[in-house]
């Protein structure tokens, strides 16, 4: 029986959200405390790439991390951002995001609908004559260079922010009580795999999102039992909505 899942993000801001309504359905515990956090490059870290932000045109943003700390370094390096820039989101909430810094408007931000940066290749292509700039974490492939090369754009990577293990505290490791564990990265399972290691916790359930975050849970030896996006459960939320109604 599941009855205490710890969620490795942070709690959601909204009260609507539909992690509130699984604890009153299923009568479980659901606990936000992400195992991993992100660092922002400093300005003298980030300078060492040898990339200058506006030699161009336009930016990729995959992640709201990688809007705040563009616009970070960007006012750190004292630099103002032309409104001539064009934005390029892998969803419209992170499109949405970008109205934290800048004036939204349409003519100027672009965005996908499935979170994938395929789904926004056809947009790309059509201002083909930009200078894509493609703030990073420092854990990643080359999976979108490789994308982006097979369609001949003008484009470059950069590491914007890094992330670390987000430890615990040792009051934390010794009353660790929790029946699954939700993991959105495989650094995640790292910082997981590199507390509880030595501990009975491993015998923990696992969910995962993401196929990275998947293979890293394999390869780690944990429990998985559902990962998620699927065509059936494209967010966590129904995938784990499905599995406690299935063991319920």
């Amino acid at each position: 029986m599941v009855r205490k899942i710890l969620i490795s993000q942070p709690r959601p801001s909204s009260e609507k959200s539909p992690y509130f309504d699984m604890e009153k359905e299923y009568g479980v515990e659901l606990v936000f405390r992400p195992f991993i956090k992100v660092e922002g490059l400093s300005s003298k870290d980030f300078r060492q790439q040898k990339i200058s932000i506006l030699n161009y045109t336009a930016v990729v943003f995959t992640s709201r991390h990688a809007i705040d700390n563009y616009f970070k370094l960007a006012k750190e390096m004292r630099l103002e951002i032309p409104e001539t820039m064009k934005y390029f989101c892998v969803t419209e909430t992170i499109a949405l995001y970008i109205q934290k810094y800048v004036q939204y408007r349409k003519r100027k931000v672009f965005f996908g609908k499935t979170g994938k940066i395929d789904d926004l290749l056809p947009t790309m292509i059509k201002h083909k004559t930009e200078k894509y700039l493609i703030p990073m974490s420092d854990v990643h492939d080359d999976s979108v260079k490789t994308l982006l090369d097979s369609k001949k754009l003008n484009h470059t990577e950069c590491v914007m922010y890094r992330t670390v293990s987000n430890d615990f505290t040792e009051e934390e490791i010794k009353t660790f009580d929790y029946d699954m564990c939700i993991f959105f990265s495989p650094s995640g399972i790292n910082a997981f795999k590199g507390t509880f290691q030595d501990s009975k916790n491993n015998n923990v359930i696992v969910g995962t999102f993401g196929p990275a975050t998947a293979k890293a849970a394999h390869d780690a030896g944990l429990k998985v039992e559902f990962e998620a996006p699927t065509k059936e459960h494209p967010s966590m939320t129904s995938a784990l909505k499905d599995f406690l109604e299935k063991n319920k």
